[in-house]
């Protein structure tokens, strides 16, 4: 586990793919993130959720008063949260903003859905960051933190994010799950009130399909 950043009150660090945050599924004894790092750092609480299959940047927070200046800080969208993705299709525009109202949780595959008359307001600004032959790299600044909200905005606006079946997303030798890193997360620390950005280099399958697009761009 890379540890980005610790201290008394805080613990930042990068979350490898396929590391649920919490207990996934009915197999208790199956490894979780919480988990194996309070064997070395005691209590931790959780103040933001990755995907499963994201990789990136995590903050903990190490104190109670922590823990509830730092919810404050997401539930008040005070947080700045940057997101890499590759997506399948290359996109029309060079910037556009996702507005979708979404409702999560629905059906057997648990699914976050398009909802506009249930759903509530979500928004993703999104930016290409380099195009290659089919696929495009997006920066990705999500204002609010819906599950799945980035690969469900992505997929309603007609580009997928590579790997991610999930969301209809076409089989790919690429990289085996869905293309998303938390790349960086702004806040303000709980203790000493200065805002502090942590950032995490993408993750090495992430490296991986960026070296097969390019290579192939320039074949």
């Amino acid at each position: 586990m890379n540890v980005l950043y610790e201290d008394s009150t805080l613990l930042v660090v990068d979350k490898p793919a396929g590391m649920p945050v919490l207990p996934d599924g009915w197999d208790a004894d199956a490894p979780y993130l919480v988990r194996l790092l309070e064997e070395q750092y005691a209590k931790l609480w959780v103040v933001h959720r990755l995907d499963k299959v994201t990789s990136g940047v995590m903050a903990f927070a190490r104190t109670a008063e922590a823990h509830k200046a730092l919810n404050r800080q997401f539930e008040h969208h005070e947080t700045e949260k940057v997101y890499h993705a590759l997506v399948d299709g290359e996109p029309v525009w060079s910037e556009h903003t996702a507005r979708h109202k979404l409702r999560v949780n629905v059906g057997h595959s648990h699914r976050t859905v398009v909802d506009h008359t249930k759903g509530k307001p979500t928004e993703t600004a999104f930016k290409v960051i380099q195009r290659f032959d089919g696929y495009g790299l997006l920066e990705c600044h999500p204002a609010t933190g819906k599950t799945h909200q980035i690969r469900v905005h992505a997929y309603a606006l007609g580009y997928p994010l590579v790997g991610d079946t999930l969301y209809s997303a076409p089989p790919t030798d690429l990289i085996d799950r869905p293309a998303l890193h938390a790349l960086s997360l702004t806040i303000t620390h709980p203790e000493t009130n200065e805002r502090v950005t942590f950032t995490a280099p993408c993750a090495t399958d992430f490296k991986k399909a960026l070296k097969k697009l390019e290579s192939k761009a320039f074949a």
